[in-house]
């Protein structure tokens, strides 16, 4: 009898094998990342989504909040169980003359205790656009100051190529109290990088695609487009292939690292690929390139 699998069976079959040979493993550890916790494998909340008798999945038994980052459609039409939404611009800006600039810290600090993410809960985050979203919301948990935050890998498109349980049922979870404890290393401003520009241990990194950098950019940043980052799956590259890609631009463990992109979004997704590979010095200008190339007093090159 000849066995027929659909590409979503198929991908069911390959990771259940892949991981039972690994008992105890992660693909984020075998993938060899420095800090293997900023991912958590779709696998993982395959046999962690069932409810328990209080009627939440089983993954909030280990203090895992699960914020799904898409519009409100998309989240109503169907999302993995017990996740809690967050729209991809709740965080933005509304009156602001810089597109995607960041609503200020009192805004963030309460729509965040709002959603329920605390001290003491493991906040995974996931969207449908190839991390697009969530990587934001990763890089600006950790720059209020939570450690404990991960993308879910592959996001949206990998939990559906897993036949992943799919809910349609709208929740809130209890407000907590959020204290953001902001550290300014992990945030670059216009001013900073006017005062690095002369740094040789300092490396401004466009992410954006090579067309739009061509069209203009900062006179002394290079182009390591985020799409680089990820796989065919959305899922995040190994440590092995990652490493070998920013080394091949110079990116050193040792630099100061700035990264931007058009609104800060994309930039986002690349400083969580150096955080994986355990680069120390990251930063996200989050304002721009909307901010600088709008600016005539700000240097531009061609």
């Amino acid at each position: 009898m000849e066995l027929k699998l659909s590409r979503r069976g198929f991908g069911v079959l390959t990771a259940s094998v892949a991981l039972a040979a690994l008992p105890g493993q992660s693909w984020a550890q075998i993938a060899g990342y420095a800090n293997p916790q900023l991912l958590m494998e779709p696998e993982y909340l395959l046999g962690r989504v069932s409810a328990t008798q209080s009627s939440r999945p089983k993954y909030e038994q280990d203090g895992i909040i699960l914020i799904d980052i898409r519009p409100i459609d998309a989240f109503a039409a169907g999302h993995i169980p017990g996740a809690l939404h967050l729209d991809p611009n709740a965080v933005v800006a509304g009156n602001s003359p810089v597109d995607g600039a960041l609503k200020g810290l009192p805004e963030l600090t309460g729509l965040l205790g709002a959603t329920g993410v605390a001290a003491d809960r493991r906040v995974v985050l996931y969207d449908d656009k190839g991390g697009f979203h969530a990587a934001r919301m990763l890089w600006l948990l950790e720059y209020l100051g939570h450690r404990n935050v991960a993308l879910l890998n592959g996001g949206w498109t990998a939990w559906d190529a897993l036949a992943g349980e799919v809910s349609k049922n709208m929740r809130a979870y209890p407000a907590a109290r959020f204290d953001a404890a902001a550290s300014p290393r992990r945030q670059a401003t216009a001013d900073y990088i006017l005062a690095q520009r002369d740094d040789a241990n300092t490396i401004v990194i466009d992410v954006r695609p090579p067309e739009l950098y061509q069209k203009g950019h900062i006179p002394w940043a290079i182009n390591i487009p985020w799409s680089h980052n990820r796989t065919e799956d959305m899922r995040f590259k190994t440590a092995e292939q990652l490493q070998s890609h920013f080394e091949g631009f110079g990116v050193k463990h040792d630099r100061n690292i700035v990264l931007h992109c058009q609104t800060g979004l994309a930039s986002a997704h690349s400083y969580v690929a150096l955080r994986l590979l355990g680069y120390p010095r990251v930063r996200v200008y989050h304002r721009s390139w909307a901010e600088w190339g709008s600016d005539p007093s700000l240097p531009k090159a061609v």
